[in-house]
């Protein structure tokens, strides 16, 4: 019995959507179980703010493997996502540039929100992802130069950024040119 492409696609969207899912549980029962173990300091309000994170994060790729059965349509999200998700996380723990309270951190959050708004411009269609992510990768590599003004190791740091950006515009262009197949 061989199965069909809708069927595989079905599958492969049942397995990434309990991979987002799970992760994102595991992902927030490990600093539980770091507090019971040992003296994490972490107050109610990290736990709260750590899983809406992971609830956003994990939404986002959710509706993500909804809106094209694409693997690599799918894979650029779970960049995209993933690549937010550091950024925020990073930013809220210990700040990119300086600590989490130099005001100058705020950019990053910027760089996302030019993600967001490029992929409403885009309608979520691939090609035009393609092209939000790749000006997000050059919006987040400009913020380098800003922070080399402070940190230089910031650079290195807002280059992983960047690489994420790009990895997911390249993804979303693969995705556009399999639709135009």
């Amino acid at each position: 019995m061989t199965m069909t492409t809708v069927e595989r696609d079905a599958r492969l969207g049942r397995w990434l959507r309990l991979l987002v899912w799970g992760g994102a549980t595991v992902a927030w029962l490990i600093p539980l179980v770091a507090k019971l173990l040992t003296d994490l300091p972490w107050t109610t309000f990290d736990f709260i703010a750590w899983g809406v994170m992971l609830l956003v994060a994990a939404g986002a790729c959710e509706i993500g493997l909804r809106l094209s059965g694409s693997l690599a349509y799918r894979a650029g999200v779970v960049v995209a996502a993933g690549t937010s998700f550091l950024i925020t996380w990073s930013n809220l723990a210990v700040g990119i540039i300086g600590d989490e309270n130099n005001p100058l951190n705020q950019i990053f959050f910027g760089v996302i929100a030019i993600a967001i708004v490029g992929a409403f411009l885009a309608r979520f269609r691939a090609r035009g992802m393609a092209l939000a992510m790749a000006v997000t990768a050059a919006a987040q590599f400009g913020t380098g130069f800003v922070a080399l003004a402070y940190e230089h190791i910031v650079f290195a740091i807002v280059g992983v950024f960047s690489m994420g950006w790009l990895l997911a515009a390249w993804l979303f262009r693969e995705a556009a040119r399999g639709e135009g197949a």
